[in-house]
């Protein structure tokens, strides 16, 4: 009995090795498993495709990623081709993706629209982060979004604003037999004010004929029709976004369409780009920066003319900058969403009466002050925002959201004239756009001294 004891300690000794060393493997084994705890992922996903077919349908994508967010939380995973993409939608997750991972989001995947709209990536917009990105964003930073800058051109955005709004109310004392001429598509109107406003910033153009029926010289209509193809084919699905292998097939035809309006815009970018080169050349003792375009803002930077930055040469730095898109859309949705809730639209012209008065124009200074205003404005952001879903971003290393593991590579998107209520449905494309015209009837509301003082 007493030569077993020690036997027996042994065996204890062994045994109790053995289950701390089982447990403290396993423990090992699940703290691996939960820090590489996948998002959640829909199923249904299909071979080679994974969940593509979940993306079909007449209904605008933001929609589509909203139902599944309501049955799978603000943070889920998609399979698309050989692409895993994270949808996050959620305002804490998002802030978790540009406070904690900035930098690992900072980047962008290689999309089609990027290579065949955007001159190979040389638009700040959708270049990949690094020391080209970096360097673009600082210049268009403190030459065109700068607080005095801005300030600079705010005669170009009064001008515009006046002379529409001059347009509009010559158009209200005409008749086309008993039909008012004052019926007026408004959307073509906010996309005209809106359009000449970014046009004379940026190269010092601006396009005639915002509200009525003849639309223009060919290069008006050329331009307006080149970017109105361009911003839908920047929302629909590219076969060759997911699947990099298929892009020689062009299946759809989108990659065609793209090289098509990017050949036609930058015609006319480039036309632009010549008159500026051929102005500044007669006009070299000028080096002042008043009065000066973005085109020319561009030219007089301090890089040498002839350096190319990650491939891209001078001139088609400042063409890939110098590509628009129209906030009317927006302004479009706030009017419709006014003339449906009338009492709403009473509610802040009699907020600008009593803030401005009838007896001078609304200024940008008066904007504070009509904090009713700020909050329809608001409030449309929220139901129809302009772009609803953020452009894609990319995960250059792997990381953590919401407590979910996201793996290196990984993609993430962020989601009437009859008196009748005016149409409110949403049509497809990358900035969500009503489906019909906005067609109003034009009705002044102050006194005609007031219009002709401009």
């Amino acid at each position: 009995m007493v030569m077993a004891c020690p036997q027996f300690l042994s065996f204890l000794g062994l045994l109790l090795f053995v289950v701390t060393f089982s447990y403290n493997l396993r423990k090992r084994s699940n703290t691996k498993k939960n820090a590489k705890l996948k998002a959640p992922e829909p199923s249904g996903a299909l071979p080679l495709i994974g969940h593509l077919h979940f993306l079909r349908g007449q209904a605008p994508l933001a929609k589509i990623l909203g139902k599944i967010a309501d049955d799978y939380g603000p943070v889920y995973s998609l399979r698309l081709g050989f692409r895993q993409a994270l949808v996050v939608s959620s305002w804490q997750m998002i802030k978790e993706c540009f406070t904690t991972n900035d930098r690992n989001f900072a980047t962008r995947p290689n999309l089609a629209i990027s290579r065949h709209m955007v001159y190979d990536n040389a638009g700040f917009a959708l270049a990949p982060y690094g020391p080209y990105w970096r360097e673009i964003r600082k210049m268009v930073s403190s030459e065109l979004f700068s607080s005095q800058r801005v300030e600079k051109f705010k005669n170009v955005r009064d001008s515009e604003v006046k002379n529409s709004i001059n347009e509009l109310y010559n158009l209200s004392s005409l008749k086309k037999g008993d039909r008012p001429s004052s019926i007026v598509e408004m959307n073509k109107w906010f996309d005209h004010i809106t359009f000449n406003i970014i046009l004379r910033v940026l190269a010092g153009k601006r396009f005639s004929n915002g509200c009525s029926d003849d639309e223009g010289n060919n290069e008006d209509l050329h331009v307006k029709q080149a970017i109105t193809r361009g911003l839908y084919v920047s929302g629909v699905f590219v076969v060759s976004d997911f699947f990099s292998c298929l892009e020689w097939m062009d299946i759809g035809g989108h990659v065609k369409a793209m090289k098509q309006v990017a050949k036609e815009v930058d015609g006319v970018i480039g036309k632009w780009l010549d008159e500026h080169i051929e102005k500044r050349k007669l006009e070299q003792a000028d080096d002042t920066h008043e009065n000066k375009d973005f085109m020319d803002l561009m030219l007089s930077t301090t890089f040498p003319k002839d350096v190319e930055m990650s491939g891209h040469d001078r001139q088609t730095i400042i063409k890939a900058t110098t590509m628009v898109e129209s906030t009317a859309i927006t302004m479009t949705w706030v009017l419709s969403l006014l003339l449906n809730h009338p009492h709403i639209l009473k509610a802040a012209q009699k907020e600008i009466d009593n803030h401005v008065g009838q007896k001078r124009w609304v200024e940008e200074r008066d904007i504070t002050s009509l904090v009713y205003l700020q909050a329809i404005v608001k409030e449309t952001l929220r139901l129809y925002p302009p772009g609803p879903l953020a452009g894609p971003h990319e995960a250059s290393e792997d990381c953590h959201i919401g407590g979910y593991h996201v793996t290196k590579g990984t993609r993430f998107d962020l989601s009437t004239p009859m008196g009748k209520p005016v149409d409110m449905t949403e049509g497809l494309g990358i900035a969500l756009p009503k489906v019909k015209p906005l067609e109003v009837i034009i009705a002044p509301r102050l006194s005609s001294e007031l219009y002709h003082s401009n």
